[in-house]
């Protein structure tokens, strides 16, 4: 297999395999994989459609000459993504690592750091003793960490979007984890993933604005974990297929102005080539929005100041599909191997689209 440092200096080609390749995540990937000039595909795994061609789950994929495999067949590669629900790559790890020199999990299953944490958030933990190996991949909070990284765990999409958007208050000191925070994120229907369920079927899903998990979401844990401060949190599901949406109150302990705001925003995203400041211009999108970032691998946020009510509105946007899972495995995958972090990244979004 091939050594990060050597293909990052010589462009040479990673083989990579996606396991769970027919779900929406999975799909993305391998839309991300096949342009990316670092990697080939060598795998792309399913129960259900073994021996299917990956465009009869993915048309935009039909031009890829690739077939689904079993999971029980897996071929040895250089990384190995894993697109499977929770509670999977736990079980299956140790094969995992068997095949691949660098495997990237993109359910929660590696994000949290104890046996603990999975016990009060998810439903415990088979194998704990990979926690302290696991690097969380959001490379605007953890890039240092990822260099060399053989586990990687990429960020849950509502932690993602809610993250980026307070992150910069707690960069320059404006917030110090004891303030109040309440935090109301619309989702699209992606999220829910392919098999969905009667409640993603468009009948009723359509028109809706659906608070689904109005407390005690999962991803409440990472928020807390990386930002070190509870936050008051509910997400709603919303009429589109493509996004999170985080809408922040904040209310700071101590006078901030904008011209702070605008500092500590820059100063923690103006170097970031994923992270764009959309605050109150001109024209049509004023602030972050989801439809701007569709397919892309970019972060919006943006801010603004009620003063008279001492409260700061953080927004935050992001592709819950690529910001919020795919994209952001790639680009730590990226780091980790001592690519070019934006390499495969590249596209820009579409304007004017359809509802994301």
């Amino acid at each position: 297999m091939s050594s990060g440092n050597d293909a990052g200096a010589s462009g040479e080609t990673y083989t990579a395999s996606v396991i769970g390749g027919t779900g929406f995540t999975g799909g993305e990937l391998l839309r991300l994989l096949a342009g990316h000039p670092n990697f080939e595909v060598a795998q792309a795994t399913s129960r259900s459609k073994a021996n299917k061609t990956v465009g009869h789950s993915h048309p935009n994929l039909r031009e890829l000459d690739l077939r689904f495999s079993s999971p029980d067949d897996l071929e040895s590669v250089d990384v190995l993504f894993a697109a499977t629900p929770h509670g999977v790559s736990m079980e299956q790890i140790d094969t995992f690592e068997e095949h691949a020199d660098t495997v990237v999990d993109l359910s929660a299953d590696f994000r949290l750091n104890t046996a603990e944490q999975y016990e009060e958030w998810y439903d415990g933990h088979s194998a704990p003793e990979y926690l302290d190996k696991s690097v969380y991949a959001l490379p605007e909070l953890t890039r240092d960490e990822l260099p060399g990284a053989e586990l990687i765990a990429s960020g849950g999409c509502n932690a993602t979007s809610t993250i980026l958007g307070l992150k910069p208050m707690f960069d320059a000191g404006i917030l110090d984890g004891s303030e109040d925070i309440v935090v109301d994120v619309k989702v699209g229907s992606s999220e829910g993933g392919a098999g969905g369920g009667a409640a993603s079927s468009h009948p009723e899903r359509s028109g809706i604005v659906r608070p689904y998990a109005p407390i005690s979401h999962r991803h409440e844990a990472e928020i807390e974990q990386f930002l070190g401060v509870s936050v008051s949190f509910t997400v709603h599901a919303v009429d589109m297929i493509r996004g999170s949406s985080a809408t922040c109150h904040v209310f700071p302990g101590q006078p901030v102005s904008k011209g702070d705001l605008w500092k500590a925003y820059r100063g923690s995203y103006e170097d970031e080539p994923f992270m764009r400041l959309v605050s109150g211009g001109s024209g049509v999108y004023r602030y972050p929005e989801p439809k701007a970032v569709a397919g892309t691998n970019i972060g919006e946020v943006g801010f603004d100041l009620d003063a008279s009510n001492k409260r700061i509105v953080a927004f935050s946007a992001i592709d819950n599909m690529m910001k919020g899972s795919a994209g952001q495995a790639i680009h730590g995958t990226n780091i980790a191997l001592g690519l070019d972090e934006t390499a495969g990244l590249d596209f820009a979004g579409l304007h004017p689209v359809g509802a994301p």
